[in-house]
C-alpha cells in the first residue's frame, strides 16, 4: 500500500472513531440507552429493530461503532504488514484496536447488566483515548506521506539540476581559482574575529535540544486534563448539570452549598478553571523552551485555543440548559472541543519526547 493510500485509510479511520464519539454523546443526552432493551448485539431481539427513536439511536450507535471496529482492524493488520515497518505506527495502530475493543465490551456490559455512572463515565474515556490513538496514527501517516512526496520531489529536482552540472563546471572553477586569491586576505582580517568568537558567550542560535522536561510537563497536564474529562461525563451520566445555574457563578455565588448535583458540577467547574491554568502555563513553557520549533509551537497555539473554546462552550452549556433541543447540540460541541484538546495535547507530548532525543 502506498504512503498516500495508508493516510486515507487512517484519515477514514480517525472520522469514524470520532463518528462513534459522537453519536455516543446522543445516546446519553436522549437517554436512549436503553432503547434496545437489554439485548447485545441484537437489538430488542430483531437485527434491524422497530422504529422508536430511543431504538433508531441506539441501534445507529451500534452500527457506526461496528463498521468502526473493522477500519481500525484493518489498519492495524495493514500497519503490521507495512514495509517499512515502523515501531511508532504499530504502538498507535494497536493502542486504537484495544482501546476499540474494550469501549465495545463495557459498551456491551452496560446494555446487559445494570452500570453505575461511575463506570459509564469510564466509557467515554476509553473512547477519547480511542480516538486521540486514531488522531496520533493519522497524524503519523501525514508525515510519512509527505516525506515520501518531498523525496519524489527531490528526485525530480536532482534530476534536472544534473542535466545542468555539466555546463557549469568550467563557470564553477573560475570563481573558484578567485576565490583562491582573495583567501589570504581574508583569513588575515577574519583571525580577529575567530578569536573574539572563542572568548565571547555562544548566541542565541546555537544548537540546543528540547528539553525532556517539556515532554514531564505535558503528560502532567494530559494526566489531569483526563481527570477532568472524567468529571464531566460523570455530570452528564448523573444529570447533575443543573446543579449550578448561572456562569461564572453557580447559584448566584462563589462557593455554593457542595451537596449532591451542586457539588458536582462545582467541582468539575474548578477542575476545568485549573486546567486553563495549567494550559496557559505549558503555552509559556513550550515558548521559552521550544522557541524555533515550528509544530511545538503550534500546537501549543492550539491547545491554547482549544482551552478557550471550552469555556466559552460551558457557558453555552449553562445557558442552554432549559432549551432541551439546543441542549443537544451544545453539549456536542462541548465533546468535540475536548476531545480535540486531549488529542492536541497528546500529539505535542510525542513530539516533544521525539524532538528531546535528537
Amino acid at each position: 500500500m502506498t504512503a498516500k493510500r495508508y493516510r486515507l485509510l487512517t484519515l477514514w479511520t480517525c472520522i469514524g472513531m470520532f463518528l462513534v464519539l459522537i453519536v455516543g454523546v446522543v445516546v446519553t443526552n436522549t437517554e436512549s440507552g436503553r432503547g434496545c432493551g437489554t439485548d447485545w448485539p441484537l437489538c430488542n431481539g430483531k437485527f434491524v429493530p422497530a422504529y422508536t427513536l430511543e431504538s433508531m439511536v441506539e441501534y445507529s450507535h451500534r452500527a457506526v461503532s461496528g463498521i468502526e471496529g473493522l477500519l481500525v482492524g484493518a489498519v492495524f493488520i495493514v500497519t503490521l504488514l507495512m514495509k517499512p515497518s515502523s515501531k511508532e505506527a504499530a504502538i498507535y495502530a494497536s493502542g486504537a484496536l484495544l482501546f476499540t475493543v474494550a469501549q465495545a465490551l463495557l459498551g456491551a456490559a452496560a446494555v446487559i447488566w445494570p452500570t453505575s455512572d461511575a463506570v459509564l463515565a469510564i466509557h467515554f474515556g476509553i473512547s477519547m483515548i480511542a480516538f486521540s490513538f486514531t488522531w496520533l496514527l493519522d497524524a503519523w501517516a501525514k508525515r510519512r506521506a509527505d516525506a515520501v512526496r518531498s523525496g519524489e520531489e527531490a528526485d525530480i529536482r536532482i534530476g534536472k539540476a544534473a542535466q545542468a552540472q555539466a555546463a557549469s563546471t568550467a563557470n564553477r572553477a573560475n570563481r573558484a581559482n578567485r576565490a583562491n586569491r582573495g583567501s589570504m586576505a581574508k583569513a588575515a582580517n577574519a583571525a580577529p574575529s575567530a578569536k573574539a568568537a572563542r572568548a565571547g558567550s555562544p548566541t542565541r542560535t546555537a544548537a540546543a535540544p528540547i528539553p525532556v522536561a517539556l515532554f514531564r510537563a505535558t503528560v502532567a497536564v494530559i494526566v489531569y486534563c483526563y481527570a477532568v474529562v472524567y468529571l464531566g461525563a460523570y455530570v452528564r451520566h448523573t444529570d447533575s448539570a443543573g446543579g449550578c445555574i448561572g456562569w461564572p457563578l453557580c447559584n448566584g455565588k462563589f462557593v455554593p452549598e457542595l451537596n449532591g448535583a451542586t457539588g458536582i458540577v462545582f467541582a468539575h467547574r474548578l477542575a476545568g478553571a485549573l486546567l486553563f491554568v495549567l494550559i496557559v502555563l505549558l503555552y509559556f513553557y513550550v515558548r521559552r523552551a521550544a522557541w524555533r520549533t515550528r509544530e511545538l509551537g503550534g500546537l501549543a497555539n492550539v491547545s491554547l485555543l482549544l482551552v478557550l473554546a471550552q469555556i466559552l462552550s460551558g457557558w453555552l452549556l449553562t445557558a442552554t440548559l432549559e432549551y432541551h433541543d439546543v441542549y443537544v447540540f451544545t453539549s456536542l460541541l462541548h465533546t468535540i472541543i475536548i476531545t480535540a484538546l486531549f488529542s492536541s495535547l497528546c500529539l505535542l507530548a510525542i513530539r516533544a519526547w521525539q524532538l528531546s532525543r535528537r
